[in-house]
């Protein structure tokens, strides 16, 4: 079987209403490895490379409300740069390439939580049609 953990998803599977950015893209921090006066950034243990992190907001209007804000990280060379807002809107929307789902155990709410990671990130193709809206057209 070749399942590791990680299970691969698409933009649609996680944001079928889409996502918006609401935070800086920051470097994750080390915990091991810092200390108060120093930070390093942590590495992704397959690759190497620097982990970032990103706030989205999953526009899922029946999310609830612990729902809302979800974390991204991404391995990436360079600080990932997420694109421009439209004009009159505050936040920018977002689309996210590669998505992959790592469960973990939350050891302090007993239950089982979700780790979400993607290779890119990017705006929004405009014109496509989402996911829930093809196939309720298919209905």
């Amino acid at each position: 079987m070749a399942i590791n953990g990680r299970f691969r998803v698409s933009m649609e599977d996680v944001f079928p209403f889409g996502a918006y950015v609401v935070s800086e893209v920051e470097p994750i921090r080390d915990f091991d490895k810092s200390t108060r006066e120093r930070m390093v950034q942590q590495v992704d243990r397959e690759s190497g490379l620097p982990m970032w992190s990103v706030s989205v907001l999953d526009a899922d209007p029946a999310a609830r409300k612990t729902e809302k804000t979800l974390t991204i990280k991404f391995a990436a060379p360079h600080q990932p740069i997420p694109p421009e807002a439209a004009v009159g809107m505050p936040f920018p929307a977002v689309e996210f390439d590669g998505l992959v789902i790592t469960p973990y155990l939350d050891d302090k709410r007993g239950r089982v939580a979700y780790s979400l990671r993607a290779s890119h990130m990017r705006a929004p193709v405009i014109g496509k049609a989402s996911h829930r809206s093809s196939s309720s057209e298919a209905a």
